[in-house]
């Protein structure tokens, strides 16, 4: 069967520096695939490299089996992929309501069905919706940020550490919500720190250091691999 993402022998990085030292993965359709590993690792750049903010130098990024090489981001949305990267990247001096009517532009939705979805899976968002973004919490503007991406509904979700700087119960909301994402259908590729909390709703994981793939496979067979590039010295 196609993977939803297949990354063969994946180079990259910035000017000099190489990051990605041939990176080779398989991510299934319809399932959670953890991508862990320490600081450094390789993590964030392959994220960057699959959603088109940096050109592969080396290798190949198949979705569904198509080759998509220097795709630009926004060709890449169109195709199913949606990346919501650190940082969130929510507009903050819009309000939830605009930020929300900003993924409607080029788009086959109306703003009142975005709405109403967005608001039904993120109630706290209702209670914002004329609050800017800019105000609201961490966990808040990331659950906007993350109703903003299913607007299109994705194919494939990329989700570059989203628990970062959030209060462990906003963080577990959101990882419930992961699981019933990828019941839903939608293939999730997760980058994160915490790799316990991404094991808990991975049906496969896939360890990196230094550049490379070094294990992948289900949750409990990669148990010791975590450890050891977590606590290791693995760099």
């Amino acid at each position: 069967m196609t993977a939803a993402l297949e990354l063969i022998g994946l180079e990259a990085g910035y000017g000099r520096i190489e990051v990605l030292r041939g990176v080779d993965l398989h991510v299934p359709h319809g399932k959670v695939t953890a991508l862990l590993g320490p600081n450094g690792a390789g993590k964030t750049t392959t994220l960057r490299t699959i959603g088109g903010s940096l050109t592969p130098t080396k290798g190949c990024v198949h979705l569904d089996g198509v080759h998509v090489n220097g795709a630009s981001p926004s060709a890449l949305a169109r195709a199913g992929l949606c990346h919501i990267p650190e940082g969130r990247g929510v507009f903050p001096n819009l309000t939830v309501t605009e930020n929300l009517r900003m993924t409607v532009y080029g788009g086959d939705r109306s703003l009142p069905d975005v709405l109403e979805s967005s608001f039904a899976r993120f109630p706290r968002l209702a209670e914002r919706r004329h609050q800017l973004a800019g105000t609201m919490s961490g966990g808040e503007q990331q659950m906007l940020a993350m109703a903003r991406s299913l607007t299109g509904r994705p194919g494939l979700l990329l989700l570059d550490e989203i628990s970062m700087g959030l209060a462990p119960m906003i963080v577990r909301e959101l990882y419930d919500l992961v699981g019933q994402l990828a019941a839903e259908g939608i293939t999730i590729l997760v980058v994160e720190q915490f790799a316990r909390l991404a094991l808990s709703v991975a049906d496969f994981a896939a360890v990196m250091s230094g550049g490379f793939i070094t294990t992948v496979g289900q949750p409990a067979d990669v148990a010791d691999a975590v450890e050891d590039a977590y606590f290791g010295g693995a760099a």
